[in-house]
């Protein structure tokens, strides 16, 4: 068996909405829990998810959305990476996500959905065991490489905001 890499995962704030403090959150445990994390900021577009995730060579995508328009974001994103060629990188969502849209948002292919309070731990462990671990088996494409910049999880918050231990009870995201 090769060796495996480092857990790819990009979080992405998909839509108009402008909050991303749980976002950050989970992008800074998922980094100390040992993965490499791409952090698109807010306000991405389907387009610009999925073109990070191709020169990232991600092996799973993680979408952070409160504003209510998952059911038109959400397909567009699955509808990319299929054509893309990236329908075996794990796609999760996290935020205000209603029940009854759950069984559609899995019919797409997410097979994730964290809402608010969600334990941090959860999201990690979902992650290490949901990722394609013949992707973990495959060295990173040149534009992913070692020697490529790349944004890692942010490690300063906004002077408005509080650090995850003092704003949220230990090991829960906020939003």
């Amino acid at each position: 068996m090769a060796e495996q890499r480092k857990i790819r995962v990009l979080v992405a704030k998909p839509g108009l909405d402008g909050h991303d403090r749980g976002a950050k959150v989970i992008a800074r445990a998922l980094r100390d829990a040992g993965m490499e994390v791409i952090y698109t900021g807010i306000r991405q577009t389907p387009q610009m998810i999925v073109e990070a995730a191709i020169q990232e060579d991600v092996d799973a995508i993680l979408m952070s959305i409160l504003s209510g328009a998952h059911m038109a974001i959400f397909p567009k994103v699955m509808e990319l990476l299929k054509q893309g060629g990236m329908d075996d990188v794990l796609v999760m969502a996290g935020g205000i996500l209603p029940d009854e849209d759950i069984p559609t948002i899995q019919a797409m292919g997410i097979r994730g959905n964290f809402g608010p309070g969600t334990p941090l731990a959860t999201v990690i462990q979902f992650v290490r065991e949901n990722v394609d671990p013949h992707r973990l088996e495959q060295a990173l494409s040149p534009l992913g490489g070692a020697n490529a910049p790349t944004e890692t999880a942010p490690t300063e918050m906004a002077p408005t905001e509080t650090a995850p231990s003092q704003g949220a009870p230990s090991g829960e995201a906020t939003r």
